[in-house]
Order: structure tokens, then sequence, then C-alpha cells
């Protein structure tokens, strides 16, 4: 692989962020009632009105980042669109409950009124990452005291007390560990952390509190990371036990690798690459059509989500953060290969060159399935955000990237 082809992989993903950042600020603004439009056909035409706090508040969050640390998106557009997401969210966002608010709503009518209330903790968790970015560009003490305040809330529905959440626990149904949650609660911290030592002391344990809880996912002799395991870090019986998510598996990799990093710790470095980026991408990989599978069983047998063998946008988003993360550390040409197949793959396929932004759910063969760019899980998230932290790799690492030589054939 050239420098030159390097140099044309930095070139499109800088033009690609451009392209995706003014879909959002076109089609997805809400003038009227303030918020943003969740749910976008694909050329932008908002198809429903509701408002998915979590999307909602990742907007916000990548609004205020890319403000924040990008000098070509400091536009006042850009902030007064973060400020105005964030308001709809501290407004309408908290649904009343007989001891003050409670829990984030998961969707909200155009006006903030709430719909609907999922017994999980992620509406909550992009509540905090929205109002601890948004308050590092305005000062606003208020503001950042909200998102701890959150956030300590949900520390305490995760390891003590998750009554609150309303889900009652069954004799049939014990409690697990599900990589989701600790994965979550890692991203937060180092949210939170950033450039501030007191919050640093205060939530110096629930960092490795979260590297140990996502450790335990590595399962069958180090061979295979696993969705879902025992509180005590134990495989599940049934096919939520053997249930393997590529994409979840790689993004937990680059959370694992970043920790690892600030800590100097060589061997969680290792761990983070050799299990939670290149077991999932062996087995993730479809040799027959290329990209990442969705869902996958770890003994083999067809996996029960119906949508197991689609490709998703967010999976190829995270491998191609994790890969590009680990080359630029180790240099490792085979990184690089893989961070290549995943671009090419991804960029062919995804990327919608007519109207702008990136399909998201696509058949095995590569199909498009379902064209809209924004709905109920997908908004404006996975895509600048990979192509934002790509960005900043290949920006860092420019001198090194571009002088090593890299083979054109992978492992």
């Amino acid at each position: 692989m050239t420098a030159a082809l390097l140099e044309q992989y930095r070139e499109r993903i800088r033009t690609e962020l451009d392209r995706v950042v003014d879909f959002w600020l076109k089609y997805s603004h809400d003038k009227e009632q303030s918020g943003f439009f969740n749910c976008l056909g694909k050329d932008g035409k908002v198809y429903d009105e509701l408002k998915y706090v979590w999307l909602q508040g990742r907007q916000v969050w990548m609004y205020s980042r890319l403000y924040r640390t990008m000098e070509r998106f400091h536009r006042p557009e850009i902030l007064d669109a973060a400020k105005s997401g964030a308001a709809f969210l501290q407004k309408f966002a908290r649904v009343q409950a007989s001891s003050g608010p409670g829990k984030c709503a998961f969707c909200l009518t155009r006006d903030g009124r709430a719909v609907k209330v999922q017994r999980t903790i992620f509406s909550e968790c992009f509540y905090v990452m929205a109002m601890d970015e948004l308050s590092r560009i305005t000062q606003d003490k208020e503001m950042q005291a909200d998102a701890e305040s959150m956030m300590d809330r949900l520390i305490f529905w995760v390891q003590t007390d998750s009554s609150d959440l309303g889900r009652p626990q069954l004799p049939g149904d014990p409690p697990i560990n599900s990589m989701a949650v600790p994965m979550m609660l890692l991203c937060l911290v180092d949210q939170l952390t950033e450039g501030r030592t007191d919050v640093a002391e205060k939530y110096k344990d629930l960092s490795g509190w979260c590297v140990e809880q996502i450790l335990q996912h590595i399962q069958r002799d180090g061979k295979a990371i696993l969705e879902n395991v025992t509180l005590n870090g134990k495989e599940l019986p049934g096919c939520q036990g053997r249930l393997q998510n590529p994409g979840h598996a790689l993004e937990a990799g680059w959370f694992l690798l970043q920790y690892a990093l600030k800590k100097e710790d060589a061997q969680l470095q290792k761990t983070a690459v050799d299990k939670f980026m290149e077991i999932p991408f062996h087995t993730g990989w479809d040799k027959q059509h290329g990209g990442l599978f969705y869902f996958l069983d770890v003994d083999g047998h067809c996996p029960t989500q119906l949508e197991w063998n689609m490709k998703l946008w967010w999976p190829h988003c995270e491998a191609l953060i994790a890969y590009l993360m680990a080359y630029s550390h180790s240099r490792e040409p085979l990184l690089l290969d893989r961070f290549k197949q995943i671009y090419d793959y991804t960029f062919s396929h995804f990327s919608d060159e007519e109207h702008g932004e990136w399909f998201g759910y696509l058949s095995r063969k590569g199909e498009v399935v379902l064209d809209f760019k924004g709905g109920s899980f997908k908004g404006f998230f996975h895509v600048p955000r990979c192509l934002y932290m790509c960005e900043k790799h290949f920006a860092l690492h420019d001198q090194d990237v571009t002088d090593v030589p890299v083979t054109d054939q992978f492992a």
C-alpha cells in the first residue's frame, strides 16, 4: 500500500465527514420545537417526528465534540444546534417520578411529551455525554453538575440497586453481566474525567471495575468473546450465553486499548488487540460476501436474532476505529491491512454518493435493505464519530503512517 493511497483514504474520510455533518445540519434540526428530527429518509425527508432521547444526546455530544476539537467545525450554527438540543433534553428528557425527576424517556413526541421508557440505562448514558461535552465549551458548571449527578445515578443502578429501572428480578432470569453496560460506563468515565483531576479522583475505581467486567467476556479458553456472561464471569446456558456480537467486541477493543494506552499497560493493550479485535474479526467476517455479520452463535447454531446475517453500519464503524487506533500505536502492518479490508467494504457499500450520509442496513450480500438515513437506532453518531476519530488518527500519526509500507494481501 503506497503513501499516496493512504493519503487518498484520509482525504476521503475528511470529505465524508463534511458531507455527513452537512446532511444532519440541513435536514435534522427542528427549528420550531428545538431538538432534532431523528427519522430521516434517504434524501433527508422527515418521515416520523418522534424524537429518541439517546439519539438527541448523541447528536448534542457529536456537535459539541466537533466544535470543540476541530477547527473547521468551530462554527456558530453547530454550537447553536448543540445548545438547542441540550435545552430540549434538559427540559423534557426526564420522566417525573414520585421522588422527583427519574429515568430519562426513550422516546418523546416532537414537542417533548414522553412516549416510551425503556428499562435500560442508555438514554441516561448519552444524556451524560451530551451535557458534559457541551459544558466544556460553555463553561456551564450547572450543566457539568447535571451530567455528574446523572452519572452517579447510573452507577447506583448498575452496582447497587437496579429496581428504579422498572425491571423486576424474576426467579428464572438471574442477573447477568452484559458487555454493553461496563463498556458504556467506561466510555462515560473517559468523557467525564478528561482534563479534570478532581473528577478523575472521584471515579478512579470505576474504570478499573469496568475493565474487569469487560474482560470476563473472554471465554472458551480465550478463543471467544461472548456478549453475556454470569456476574462471576461464567458462561450462560442457551442462546443468550452463546451469543457473539462482533461489532460490540470490536468497540470494546478500542475502548480497552484507549484505557490501556493511558495506563501504559502493555499486557492490556495486547489483550485488547488479540482478543477483542482479532477474534471478532476472524469469526465475524463473512468470507463469502464480505462485511461483518451482526450476530453469531459460538457453537455454530443459527442465531435466533432474525437480522443476524445482515451487515449493519455501526459494527463496520467500530472496526475502522479499532484497527486504525491499534495500528497507530503498534505500526504492525497486519493491522493496517485489516483497516484497508474493512474500509474498502464499508465505503463501497454504506456510503450514499447521491444524497449523502450512509445507509445503515444491508443484506448479507451487501444490498441496501432499509434506505433511510436515520431511525430509532441510527442517528448522528456512529458514522461521524468513526470518521472524526479516523481523521484524528491520520492527522496525529501522519508521518509515521504514510512512511510504513503495507502489503496488499490480507492474512
